[in-house]
Order: C-alpha cells, then structure tokens, then sequence
C-alpha cells in the first residue's frame, strides 16, 4: 500500500512539472518540488521571471492554483515561486539551453566548451556536459560525448552535492539528449580542500 502511494505520488509530480513546463515556459521555468503535508500541498515552482508566474496582483497565480487543484485533484496546493538569481548555475536551464542550440544547428563541440567556461566563469567548482544521441548528419551513428571541467565527484555520498539537470533535443537528424552536473558555489565537501580552478586554454580561445 505504502509503495503503490509512493508511485502514484511520484506520478503525479511528474505531471505536474511537466505541465508547469510548457505552461511556464516564457517565465523560465527549471523544476519543482512537492511537499505534502497533513494539512496542505506545498508545490514549490523555480523560475527565471516570477513576476510572469504571478501576476497583476497574484491573478495569475491564483489561476494557476486552482488549475492544478482541479486538474492534478491535489488537495489545498499552496504555490510558492522561488526565483532563479543565475541561469548559468541551473543545470536544467542549461540544459534547456543546449538543447535549443541543437535545434537550431550550432556546432556541438563549441557548444558544449563555451557552455563549460560560462559556468565556470560564474562561480561553480565543477560542472559536466554530457551529450548523447546522432551528433552529426543524418546516417551517423550514436554517441556519447562526456566533457567535464573543474572538480566533479564521481562515486560515493559527495555525488549528492552535485546539481543536475536534463533535456532532449529534436534536431533534424535525430533526437539528442542532453545532461548537465554542476556543483555549486561555496559547495564544501568533507574529504578535500578545493582551490580556484583555472579555465584550460583550450576553452578559454573557444
């Protein structure tokens, strides 16, 4: 009983931030998380812009409430809006970011070293692009391309420091997915002391 609540719980979340998704999407919507209580829902919503999620005095806010009341049947949502101070240190608008770059046929490579060195630039410790799908024409075969830059925790309870993020681009030539890791600022792990990373050349001149 307690496991079929837990994935209907489950379900029911990814409804929700998938509609929050397209329906929040010139807000700059990233992710959401859901909080039940014995007395309220609490749907916490991370955007770029909270005023658009808002609204003239809250109207828009109040419509949003009660669409996922009604539509989701969850009982007395309260919708906190949480606002995003950097874009470059969200790894799901990153993501996003990417994607939309695939789409309209950049060059994957340049993408992926200017995305690392702008994160970097901005304060992370580490961050990580993973890359997966046809990267080239059409008759190409699949890949996976992993490019990482700073220090990025690959095994054991530190991994839960990392933030990420995903996406999927639809390019012409076939569906990509995109991954991105980022460990914030001020991140401070118990086995080590990390110094300024500096930036390889190589992305630096990209």
């Amino acid at each position: 009983m307690i496991e079929r609540k837990f994935i209907e719980d489950s379900i029911i979340k990814y409804n929700i931030s998938m509609y929050l998704s397209k329906s929040l999407a010139n807000a700059g919507f990233s992710r959401v998380d859901i909080q039940k209580t014995p007395v309220l829902t609490r749907i916490i919503v991370y955007v770029l812009n909270p005023g658009r999620v808002i609204g003239r005095g809250g109207r828009t806010l109040d419509i949003l409430t009660d669409t996922i009341k009604k539509k989701f049947k969850v009982e007395n949502p309260q919708i906190n809006i949480m606002k995003i101070e950097n874009r470059l240190l969200d790894p799901m608008l990153v993501a996003k970011s990417i994607s939309d770059k695939f789409e309209r046929g950049l060059n994957t490579r340049k993408i992926v070293q200017q995305t690392l060195k702008s994160i970097l630039e901005n304060g992370a410790i580490g961050a990580e692009i993973i890359i997966s799908g046809k990267l080239a024409a059409k008759g190409a075969r699949a890949k996976v391309m992993r490019k990482s830059i700073g220090y990025m925790p690959k095994a054991g309870n530190t991994t839960k420091l990392v933030k990420y993020g995903t996406a999927t681009a639809y390019p012409k030539y076939g569906a990509i997915g995109v991954k991105v890791k980022i460990v914030p600022q001020g991140t401070v792990f118990p086995d080590r002391e990390l110094k300024k990373f500096e930036i390889p050349k190589q992305i630096l001149k990209s």
